[in-house]
């Protein structure tokens, strides 16, 4: 297994633990093939030997909490398809006070999808497009149960999500089809689950698009508050006034970031400091660790 400590933001988290550190593995593999796979690496990989180190998921569990972690992440590879041994470390991590975070395709059949999300506390899920001819011709899978597991986490489950869409230039970044993913967003999750638009560098099999420009991004997040989702994120451009948070009902600043490094904090709990209003979202005291934007390999003793 591969293990790092990582912002939380990077996964990415914005409502979640905002400012503290994650101690963050994978595996080897993947269940879709995405042929733009910015991870490809690790979730190609078919061979278990390729792992660098491994770990019980008690000793996983135990060396967050001695190191003072707040949470774990499974993630670089899609975590479902390790699902037994994630769900063991979720729950020792649970006994020893720590969350645990998947970040992961939502690609799950409906009878594994309560015991996988039932041991997570928070979960990131990739919508990697609204087109069925997307997660058909580029990453062998299809759309629908991706929507579906979106539905249940959000309204049959406590795990608190957030949802993250790579732009890929000509592919999924149309106007018209950002309208009809936040028109389906807003309606059948809401308005309060954080959605993310990152931009896409050509990497794997698709090396012969353009880079996302920041212009599309930017776009896209703009078409999505207007269809009223009020927290919604740039990711992989260098913009801090799209990768901050604000409050839905003041419209002032209470998380100030650039790229992973949090500045301002206008947070009181979960309540903004200006207006008094409640932000969705898991939040503490923030900053305690001073973790910032570092990111460091880790090996578990």
């Amino acid at each position: 297994m591969g293990f790092c400590i990582d912002p939380i933001e990077k996964k990415p988290l914005n409502h979640f633990l905002p400012g503290s550190s994650i101690l963050s593995f994978g595996t080897a593999g993947c269940n879709l093939g995405c042929k733009f796979c910015q991870n490809w690496d690790m979730s190609k990989a078919r061979k278990i030997d390729r792992l660098t180190e491994t770990a019980s998921p008690e000793r996983i569990a135990r060396a967050a909490r001695e190191a003072g972690y707040k949470s774990v992440a499974f993630t670089y590879n899609e975590p479902i398809i390790f699902a037994e041994f994630a769900i063991d470390a979720a729950r020792a991590c649970r006994e020893q006070g720590i969350s645990t975070v998947a970040v992961t395709a939502g690609y799950i059949s409906e009878a594994a999808r309560g015991d996988f999300f039932g041991a997570m506390d928070a979960a990131n899920v990739d919508l990697k497009a609204f087109t069925d001819d997307f997660y058909r011709d580029l990453c062998g899978a299809e759309l629908q149960p991706i929507l579906d597991t979106l539905r249940y986490l959000v309204h049959e489950t406590d795990v608190w999500v957030e949802v993250t869409t790579l732009l890929i230039p000509g592919r999924n970044d149309s106007p018209e089809e950002i309208d009809r993913l936040s028109h389906w967003f807003v309606t059948e999750l809401g308005p309060e689950v954080p959605l993310h638009f990152s931009a896409f560098h050509p990497d794997f099999k698709l090396t012969n698009l353009p880079r996302t420009p920041a212009s599309t991004c930017k776009r896209a997040r703009e078409q999505a508050k207007a269809h009223g989702i009020q927290h919604v994120y740039s990711g992989n451009i260098s913009d801090a006034a799209s990768q901050s948070t604000y409050c839905p009902s003041c419209g002032q600043m209470v998380i100030e970031r650039n790229w992973y490094v949090l500045g301002s904090y206008r947070l009181e709990g979960n309540r903004c400091a200006h207006c008094g209003a409640e932000i969705a979202g898991r939040f503490s005291d923030r900053g305690a660790e001073g973790w910032g934007g570092r990111r460091q390999r880790w090996v578990i003793d």
